[in-house]
């Protein structure tokens, strides 16, 4: 690789060590509920509640979980509408992709970012007040940036989260 060339996003990290049944089973549990109390998933798992801290921490340390996650009911935050913005980057110059990669995830409302294939460069999940200020929204902080040569709004009607086994 050229010496002036950079890798594409962040390093890529180590693949965890296999899951047995038990990891299994407890990244299942905490999926379901993140909050479920260590002596629950002791006993839901069969195993000591002092096995079950360990292998949690471990799983944390290897990666496998990388946190915890309260569900936020955005309406009772004043911000009850969704959508997700479909964006395209223009010359695809690596410091354009970093500079917006690194800024979006801060624009206010920003749920999520996606980096995806196809057509358009990212999603932003995002959230808003009421349309106004979702179209404000797009043409204050989409829409000008430069780096940015389409923003396509998909309003979300029905957000249900999902469940991976």
């Amino acid at each position: 690789m050229p010496k002036n060339r950079r890798t594409p996003g962040p390093a890529p990290r180590p693949l965890p060590a296999a899951l047995d049944e038990v990891d299994q089973e407890l990244v299942r549990l905490l999926t379901a509920n993140g909050r479920m109390p260590n002596n629950a998933l002791a006993e839901a798992t069969g195993i000591a509640p002092s096995t079950c801290l360990s292998r949690v921490r471990s799983l944390r340390e290897r990666g496998v979980i990388r946190g915890f996650h309260a569900d936020v009911d955005l309406a009772a935050l004043g911000r009850p509408l969704q959508a997700l913005v479909a964006i395209r980057i223009g010359a695809h110059s690596r410091d354009d992709i970093d500079r917006f990669r690194a800024a979006a995830p801060r624009l206010p409302g920003v749920l999520a970012l996606f980096h995806v294939s196809g057509a358009n460069d990212y999603l932003l999940h995002v959230s808003a007040e009421n349309p106004d200020a979702l179209r404000d929204f797009v043409l204050d902080h989409l829409t000008a940036d430069p780096a940015v040569i389409h923003a396509e709004t998909s309003l979300i009607f029905e957000h249900v989260r999902g469940t991976p086994s």
